[in-house]
């Protein structure tokens, strides 16, 4: 069954950001999702927001980030930080609580920054094969300087079926891809997908957190994962069997699942 999806834009003012248009879809209804996608954009998490939105019964809302896809970025929307800021002005205008923040790859860095901005509307984090934090020996792949099939190799337990090949893809394609990966390289600093202060900075998060982390990762290896999770106090680690670093497209189910009994402990703590 596929589930009904909408299509909204909503215009914020967001401080020390200024005016920004955001763009998002959103199926079910329930309690309220935000999920965030990575570099890939916002077809590598649609298809798992309509799993989750159906099997779950609840309400999933998937933003495309400024500059993804076609979309205007301003030039003052130039840091993860400054995006985290433009989604939790996005929850204030939707007036929605107790948000579950779903963040991938650079999502999850996104993700973790808006937990330290302590909005009361976010009620737990999860982070999946998220980058951003800086661990000595366990360096983030330089995503600008791979190939397409390279990053197939590094992301994926098994590649062969997720390998694109570029040169074949309708020229709107081609450039809507392109854009991507300059508005990724603006937000993420290239090539590094770091920022050094912020794996001291998680020491201030205060929401219960799951970090996901797929086992087979070789774009931020699971030790990396293991990190992330140490330096936020209200964290546990998961490791995910047979899956990379895009485990909702991979092995949905596996991520489900994990996602389902994280929500099921909010529940008995209650």
């Amino acid at each position: 069954m596929t589930i009904a999806t909408t299509t909204a834009t909503q215009s914020l003012t967001v401080d020390g950001v200024g005016p920004v248009d955001v763009s998002f879809t959103e199926r079910g209804a329930g309690r309220p999702f935000l999920m965030l996608h990575g570099g890939a954009g916002p077809p590598s998490v649609s298809g798992f927001a309509d799993l989750l939105a159906e099997t779950e019964k609840v309400r999933v809302i998937t933003p495309t980030h400024p500059g993804f896809s076609g979309t205007p970025r301003s030039d003052a929307l130039d840091t993860i930080r400054r995006l985290a800021l433009v989604y939790v002005a996005l929850l204030d205008q939707l007036d929605l609580t107790d948000v579950t923040v779903i963040g991938n790859s650079i999502g999850g860095w996104i993700c973790a920054e808006m937990a330290l901005l302590g909005s009361p509307r976010i009620g737990r984090i999860i982070l999946v094969d998220a980058v951003g934090i800086e661990v000595p020996g366990h360096p983030v792949a330089d995503f600008f300087s791979l190939t397409m099939d390279q990053v197939a190799e590094l992301s994926y337990h098994h590649p062969d079926p997720f390998r694109i090949d570029v040169s074949k893809m309708p020229p709107a394609q081609q450039a809507a891809m392109a854009g991507n990966r300059a508005a990724l390289a603006v937000y993420g600093g290239t090539p590094s997908m770091v920022d050094p202060a912020l794996r001291q900075r998680l020491g201030a998060v205060s929401v219960p957190a799951l970090v996901l982390w797929g086992e087979s990762d070789r774009i931020a290896d699971p030790d990396y994962g293991r990190a992330y999770a140490e330096a936020i106090p209200t964290a546990r680690f998961q490791l995910l069997t047979g899956t990379g670093h895009v485990p909702q497209i991979e092995t949905p189910q596996l991520l489900l699942s994990a996602i389902r009994d994280f929500d099921k402990s909010r529940i008995r703590s209650a």
